[in-house]
């Protein structure tokens, strides 16, 4: 057995039926049974041939009872220096200690066997009722109309209810040992063998692991654990008390899928733990020297990861950086699920947690481990939404390095089609943190999926395979912009240099409706279900524009009615940098926007959120001529990073953005927002691009058009074509004038 992996995860929950009789068994061990003075095993071969020596029984003390127990949850498998330290502090000799622990593993190990043989010999007993009634029904088939000997060919009601049963229970068997074969290198035996069946839900199977992840058994299979990567991250298991479902959703599950849920977080976090190695030969740098992708071959030789569709395309991809955020502090924003989500809010489309298997251990987020849904986004109507239903597991390996880890699970609760595979599924993927000095952390990110590529634009082929859409680059990018943000924002909070003329107050309201503008942008542009969206199809309208339609009523966040969101995306030959530069310069608005041909905007105030002023939320102000015209405010957010950029705006009321900058709830100022998404790359197979004073780019950029319009005041008007014309001319007319004043073809 090797190092911690045997009783590396001891949970706390045990059930109750089982306590007592461990602990009469624990009791009666203890003291004769552990330990003995005189020789060893060997020693006693050498011995007197005359006479055997009779062995000395020597009984503990219970303080050092006390002291044994309580090392022995923490290490199982003390070292020789470990064994020594504690011999002298409870001077015992040390094979006195060394027995004991032998002793003590050998009987934690009994007492999960005979639990385990007692759930599957009731089990046993339940099929075999069940067979019984099964042959009994078949031997004597009844009609269900005149009660009498059925015909021939015919079957009883009971007879078809069971055989439904037992094949919806076979196919339940065969999903689970699929997902096993896929992660765990090796297939879960069937019913027939109920030895290496998962069957209990005691906190014991969170204490020492199933299927040969941290088992017991010295011939276990699964993957090794105790791996050390040289930088202080070891792949051994933690303590993980179990709790109850909360939400009934997992509540109903068989006693094994709940098993096979801890046995799959403990199998992803290790090989997500072997990936995150330096000179694992899994990665190859890509042609810039940058981002690493996954080499497939090796990884088919390192991991079975079952059968992949024809369609499905493998994306692979892990990069490191250095960010200002400290390992607790990230740990607690991803393993909560509105932080999570509010952190990559362009890269999270929304995110809940739908069940709570482990809140982890003394306190700590040591442990975690909890089912998910999450909905991850490309700012683009061409690329599709992924839902994804998934396990987050968080394990702290040593003082200052932490590990989270994510891999997709099948949770069909309706039971229909269990079989089919959904249009994208999650490998082991997530990010090791370890802590650097000034408050930073290193962060190693892998990202690793499959998903069905015929979904997605053939534009956008190159982009996603390139990992730059869903890729280990994109949420590293995002993680370090947001941290920056917010030790920039705190040091300008705290400097004597603000020049916004606002009060923290007022910073802090203005930054929360920026970023609610931000959000609806997104939520319009790739229709997650954040909002409920119908729609809209039009003979005249491009398929590449998508066009939808919802009901706004009583939300203070808008104006009430119809509201129309048209979004599409398209391919520039020009730099991301200087199309950014375009659009988010207020002088140069008029340019594109229709609105500031007849009103030029001034910049009121701008909030910056990192050195240069590219990230930063600014106030515009429209330079109304006739001074009984209403002057029109224009709130807008920029931000630039290796991942893309983003400008996105919205009107806003004079009255309701007074109230904000003094400090006041920001919830009640109704905005439509509108703006523009840039993506670095090209379509399939273009190659690099020649531009005016910037010499070579990398293939041009993508860029998303995105307009929310208020198509009617009632929210139980009908829509007419012509409302849907406007949207489609608004964008298409935007993109032309924005290659116009870029002198794009």
């Amino acid at each position: 057995m090797d190092g911690h992996s045997e009783l590396g995860l001891i949970a706390e929950n045990f059930d109750p039926g089982i306590i007592g009789r461990m602990r009469d068994d624990e009791y009666e061990s203890r003291s004769g049974s552990d330990n003995f003075e005189g020789a060893s095993g060997d020693d006693q071969d050498a011995g007197d041939e005359r006479r055997p020596r009779k062995k000395k029984y020597h009984r503990h003390t219970p303080s050092q009872i006390q002291e044994l127990e309580n090392f022995f949850k923490e290490c199982p498998h003390p070292d020789e220096k470990q064994r020594l330290e504690m011999s002298r502090r409870l001077s015992l000799e040390t094979k006195q200690v060394k027995f004991w622990f032998q002793n003590r593993r050998t009987q934690m190990k009994t007492q999960l066997e005979r639990h385990e043989n007692i759930i599957l010999r009731q089990e046993n007993d339940k099929l075999r009722a069940e067979n019984g009634v099964m042959k009994d029904a078949m031997a004597n088939p009844v009609c269900n109309s005149c009660g009498g000997p059925a015909i021939p060919g015919q079957i009883s009601f009971e007879e078809h209810q069971l055989r439904i049963e037992n094949a919806r229970l076979k196919d339940e068997l065969n999903r689970i040992c699929t997902l096993a074969n896929k992660f765990l290198g090796r297939p879960i035996s069937s019913l027939a063998s109920p030895i290496s069946l998962p069957n209990s839900t005691s906190g014991l199977e969170l204490g020492v692991g199933r299927n040969g992840i941290g088992s017991l058994s010295a011939g276990g299979s699964g993957l090794p654990m105790g791996l050390n990567l040289g930088d202080g991250v070891s792949s051994s298991s933690p303590m993980m008390p179990l709790i109850k479902s909360s939400t009934g959703i997992l509540g109903n599950e068989m006693p094994y899928e709940r098993s096979m849920y801890i046995d799959l977080a403990m199998a992803a976090m290790d090989e997500l733990v072997k990936m995150a190695q330096a000179d694992s030969p899994l990665w190859v740098k890509t042609s810039d020297g940058g981002t690493e992708i996954l080499n497939h071959e090796e990884y088919r030789a390192f991991s079975c990861i079952g059968t992949k569709p024809s369609n499905f395309v493998t994306e692979g991809t892990r990069d490191t950086c250095m960010v200002i955020i400290n390992s607790l502090a990230l740990v607690e924003t991803l393993m909560d699920a509105n932080r999570w989500a509010e952190m990559f809010s362009c890269l999270v489309a929304r995110a809940s947690v739908i069940d709570m298997i482990s809140s982890g251990m003394g306190g700590t987020r040591n442990g975690a481990l909890q089912v998910m849904h999450a909905e991850h986004q490309v700012l683009s109507p061409l690329v599709p939404v992924r839902p994804l239903k998934f396990l987050r597991f968080c394990k702290q390996h040593q003082e200052g390095v932490w590990a989270v880890v994510d891999v997709s699970i099948d949770i069909n609760q309706e039971g229909s089609n269990t079989n089919a595979f959904l249009n994208c599924r999650r490998f082991p993927s997530g990010c090791i943190v370890q802590d650097m000095p000034n408050n930073c952390s290193k962060v190693t990110w892998i990202e690793h999926s499959e998903y069905d590529e015929n979904t997605v634009h053939h534009l956008f082929w190159q982009l996603l395979r390139s990992g730059m859409g869903f890729g280990a680059q994109r949420w590293l990018a995002t993680l370090q912009r947001q941290c920056e943000c917010l030790a920039f924002l705190i040091s300008s909070t705290n400097s004597i240099e603000d020049h916004t003329g606002l009060g923290t107050n007022g910073k802090k309201s203005m930054l929360k409706l920026a970023q609610r503008m931000i959000d609806n942008f997104c939520a319009g542009v790739s229709a997650s279900s954040v909002r409920k969206w119908d729609k809209l199809c039009v003979n005249n309208v491009s398929e590449d524009l998508r066009v939808m339609a919802r009901k706004s009523v009583d939300d203070p966040g808008e104006p009430a009615g119809i509201v129309l969101s048209g979004s599409t995306s398209v391919w520039l030959p020009v730099s991301r940098h200087r199309l950014f530069d375009f659009l988010r310069d207020e002088q140069l608005r008029d340019q594109w926007d229709v609105l500031s041909k007849t009103h030029k905007m001034q910049l009121m105030l701008r909030i910056a959120k990192s050195q240069g002023g590219g990230n930063c939320v600014s106030l515009l102000r429209a330079n109304v001529i006739d001074a009984n015209e209403n002057t029109m405010l224009m709130l807008q957010e920029s931000w630039s990073d290796a991942s893309g950029s983003l400008v996105v705006y919205a009107p806003v009321d004079p009255a309701s953005m007074s109230a904000v900058m003094r400090g006041g709830d920001s919830a009640y100022v109704a905005l439509l927002p509108s703006g523009f998404a840039i993506l670095p790359g090209g379509p399939p197979g273009y190659g690099m691009v020649k531009t005016e004073g910037n010499g070579c780019d990398d293939g041009g950029c993508f860029l998303t058009v995105g307009f929310q319009i208020l198509g009617s005041n009632y929210p139980a008007a009908k829509l007419d074509v012509q409302s849907i014309n406007t949207v489609n001319t608004l964008v298409s007319h935007t993109i032309e004038k924005i290659k116009s004043a870029l002198q794009v073809p």
